[in-house]
């Protein structure tokens, strides 16, 4: 692809980019994902319904807000909406890449987190903020959305009363709510722990399951000052001031070994090598990691562009991007990571540096 500006590393004195002259015939780290539908769906607490969704796989983006309120109150604080005179409704926004789930799949998998006959009441919460919604922006989804509400409707007794509408209205929640299941594992949540499985399994692909059963190592990330005693200064810049490194000028963009590759912070395992792939763009790529749990996924505005960061869950560290472009066999996503948050450990030595239990997720699939 021609005119495609590179960013490259951020400078690590002062922590700001430099820019990359265009390279003709290169894909790069900073692709816009494509294709990515968006729904919102009210299931009272947002707490639980964006860790929810977070676990199935296609969801590629989620944000917590205030929807479909009063049209003449503007960015309402959460103290405002609790009143309950507002009109808004605790609402998730989702975005999701529809070759990987479809609109269908994700409402009856939200119908299972709530008690789609409670009026203004989901669990503990009551009040009109806690009601129950499926709001669009697309009017091609409306009939997919009724028709799938109207099947899962017959399977109560009662009149189902979750809201169907376009969306009027929604303002972004304060940045605390924002992935609060995720920062504060033991939070309030009325949705049972249990459906959080089943949301990461729902439509899993064939061998993945295997991935979840590998043994699990408690990992946490040291302080900064141990960081940065640890780190070199690149990796340390991408890490913790989400720097990128250069195209074609980093360790493992052409490393075509067997192995796995770690955090570097704090040694947790992300990516295997057989998820590797060449996409061309000079940084690591790989079609997914070796458990979404382990990443996290957050919108990236940053120099005139809509993009997916890459973090890791426990280390909190940049990782790079995840896009939509890559090969559709192996699901269409491209994890465009930096080697500089990564630690590479061969086949050879996994079980030496402690990592024998993944040396199964080598074998060719």
């Amino acid at each position: 692809m021609k005119n495609i500006i590179l960013i490259t590393a951020l400078l690590v004195s002062s922590g700001l980019a430099t820019a990359q002259k265009p390279m003709s015939g290169q894909r790069s780290e900073n692709t816009k994902m494509n294709n990515v539908k968006e729904i919102y769906f009210a299931g009272g607490c947002f707490w639980g319904t964006e860790h929810f969704m977070k676990q199935i796989n296609g969801v590629v983006q989620t944000q917590v807000g205030y929807a479909n309120g009063k049209m003449d109150i503007m960015n309402p604080t959460y103290e405002q909406v609790c009143k309950d005179n507002t009109g808004f409704a605790e609402t998730v926004k989702v975005g999701y890449d529809p070759q990987q789930v479809d609109l269908e799949l994700l409402i009856d998998l939200f119908f299972k987190t709530i008690d789609p006959t409670s009026l203004n009441r989901q669990g503990n919460d009551r009040g009109a903020q806690y009601r129950t919604g499926i709001y669009y922006t697309d009017k091609a989804d409306l009939p997919a959305i009724k028709q799938t509400v109207a099947v899962l409707s017959k399977k109560y007794a009662k009149p189902v009363v979750v809201e169907i509408e376009p969306l009027r209205n929604f303002y972004k929640a304060e940045d605390y709510h924002q992935d609060y299941l995720g920062k504060h594992p033991n939070g309030y949540c009325h949705i049972s722990p249990d459906l959080f499985e089943v949301a990461r399994k729902a439509n899993m692909k064939k061998g993945e399951e295997t991935m979840m059963t590998v043994p699990q190592k408690k990992y946490q990330k040291p302080d900064d000052a141990t960081l940065q005693a640890q780190l070199t200064a690149e990796q340390y810049a991408v890490t913790q001031k989400n720097a990128t490194e250069r195209a074609f000028q980093n360790e493992y963009w052409n490393e075509k070994r067997e192995g796995i590759y770690v955090d570097i912070t704090t040694g947790e395992p992300l990516f295997i090598s057989t998820d590797k792939f060449d996409s061309g763009c000079g940084w690591p790529s790989f079609s997914k990691p070796i458990d979404k749990s382990l990443i996290m996924k957050k919108t990236d505005n940053s120099y005139g562009m809509q993009r997916i960061e890459v973090r890791s869950k426990t280390g909190n560290a940049h990782l790079g991007h995840v896009f939509n472009d890559g090969p559709a066999d192996k699901g269409g996503l491209r994890y465009c990571i930096n080697s500089a948050s990564l630690r590479f450990i061969p086949k050879a030595m996994m079980k030496k540096e402690g990592y024998a239990g993944y040396i199964s997720l080598l074998e060719k699939k």
